[in-house]
């Protein structure tokens, strides 16, 4: 791929994250050129494969939006979610460094035990409860083993216009059934995948110098899982009930954390980043729908 324009690689382009990268990709046109891979076209927990496209693309800047997110699957499938989810990482986060590329992960809240009462900061202690956190976690400490200049972006509750998510189950299921029942004791931060795409565009964009590190993003404001749909029950005008429930009565084979509200002070500081509401994110992606 000949060109002048610093290229961006962009691995999980069918996940949510992923497919709203390629929608804003455009608006940067003038500035990148991008690729993005799918699973089929790049397994990322390939070093062969891996080290193939970055010896073709020479890229500036690596992305990594691919991972194992299936959190109850994952205490199953545990060395197929350490695989994606940590060796690749490790592995993404040493080429990049042989390229000289600044490597950005997406990693998550479930690194945390969900025990805290104030807002998660980048450097609190870890401790996940599923293996699927573990396994997140583990890709965190292998990209900065690897790159101390490694990016990692901790993001939580993600939904968008595409995928599978919180927000487009609980459309069909308010419009299949005249009750649902929402856990109402896990509190967090949604994110629009919108929103976590145009951040990431706009720290690629701006100061290649800014060294790596940990970082969270979210949207603004704390909600429960039950107030999450309710405010989708209400911008939606759905008829159907939605009634709170505990998550004993919700139990299912991985363990979630109870609290999982990140402090984004660090990524506004350090970037610049400004952070929407999370109802008026959630309202502009449901006029996609």
């Amino acid at each position: 791929m000949q060109t002048n324009k610093p290229l961006v690689l962009v691995t999980g382009k069918n996940g949510q994250l992923g497919r709203e990268l390629a929608d804003l990709a455009p608006l940067y046109a003038d500035q990148f050129t991008f690729a993005f891979f799918g699973r089929d076209e790049l397994d990322i927990s390939s070093e062969q494969q891996l080290t193939k496209v970055f010896d073709e693309l020479k890229p500036a800047f690596v992305v990594n939006c691919g991972a194992y997110t299936a959190v109850d699957k994952a205490e199953s499938e545990q060395d197929k979610a350490l695989a994606i989810n940590a060796e690749g990482v490790g592995i993404m986060a040493k080429l990049s460094k042989e390229h000289h590329a600044k490597f950005i992960h997406i990693s998550t809240d479930y690194v945390f035990n969900g025990q805290g009462t104030k807002p998660y900061e980048a450097d609190d202690e870890t401790d996940p409860v599923n293996y699927y956190g573990a396994t997140k976690l583990a890709g965190e400490k292998l990209a900065l083993q690897n790159n101390d200049e490694s990016i990692i972006i901790r993001t939580s509750w993600v939904y968008s216009q595409y995928g599978n998510n919180f927000v487009k189950t609980m459309i069909r299921l308010m419009k299949e059934r005249p009750e649902i029942r929402v856990v109402c004791d896990q509190v967090g931060s949604p994110t629009y995948a919108k929103d976590l795409a145009e951040a990431i565009l706009n720290i690629i964009a701006g100061n290649n110098a800014i060294k790596g590190g940990i970082y969270h993003f979210s949207n603004a404001g704390v909600i429960s899982w039950f107030d999450f749909a309710v405010a989708i029950k209400e911008l939606k005008q759905l008829n159907s009930t939605v009634s709170p429930i505990p998550t004993t009565a919700f139990p299912t084979p991985a363990k979630r954390p109870a609290y999982s509200v990140m402090s984004k002070d660090k990524i506004v500081a350090d970037f610049g980043i400004a952070l929407k509401d999370w109802k008026t994110s959630l309202q502009e992606c449901l006029e996609k729908l």
